[in-house]
């Protein structure tokens, strides 16, 4: 199975398939673990059986990270291509999973651009301007507090908006690619990279 990095499109239906197929080998090592514990010692009470408690333990973990796999909304193979045939040279990246205290958020597609952060979301239940918030919040608390956050729910809107940006990097001669190629671990990180972190 190929790697598909964070950002990427497909990511969330590529950590899809590792939770599924790792939940499942926990559970089955779990259930080795404790059958065997009682096929040797005709009991529960052994060894094996903590050792099966302990296993439950990364089992659980990797259960509650599928499920929230499964509910997420990702990039559509449709929006895909929409958003290729007129993103330009804009960088974008794909499947956001935006965690706050209170709930997750789906971005499907992001760009920055000139303190601009533009968003796609297919996700028709997602509280727009709670999310254009936390955004703005996290961004804030990175250093960059004068940024446009602005999420579309419409597809044919979001790559209007991204035709603009488009232009607007033509003009200013603006290569956001080179930009995050120069960035440097343990410098501060571009707006892009901001919003990578604060996504699963």
């Amino acid at each position: 199975m190929k790697k598909v990095y964070k950002g990427e499109f497909g990511y969330i239906q590529h950590q899809k398939k590792i939770a599924i197929t790792r939940t499942v080998i926990c559970l089955l090592v779990t259930l080795l673990i404790f059958l065997t514990g009682i096929i040797m010692y005709h009991t529960q009470k052994s060894a094996f059986s903590i050792f099966a408690a302990l296993g439950c333990l990364p089992t659980g973990w990797s259960a509650v990270n599928m499920i929230m796999l499964l509910k997420a909304h990702y990039c559509s193979e449709e929006d895909y291509k929409q958003i290729c045939a007129h993103c330009g040279n804009l960088l974008i990246h794909y499947d956001h999973i935006i965690t706050s205290y209170e709930k997750n958020y789906y971005i499907n597609a992001s760009t920055v651009l000139d303190k601009n952060i533009c968003c796609y979301s297919a996700d028709k239940d997602i509280d727009v301007m709670d999310c254009e918030k936390h955004i703005k919040k996290m961004m804030a608390q990175s250093g960059y507090s004068s940024y446009s956050i602005k999420i579309f729910t419409d597809i044919e809107k979001f790559c209007q908006r991204l035709e603009q940006l488009e232009k607007l990097r033509a003009e200013k001669n603006i290569d956001p690619v080179a930009i995050e190629n120069a960035w440097t671990p343990g410098t501060v990180e571009t707006p892009a990279r901001v919003l990578m972190s604060i996504s699963l």
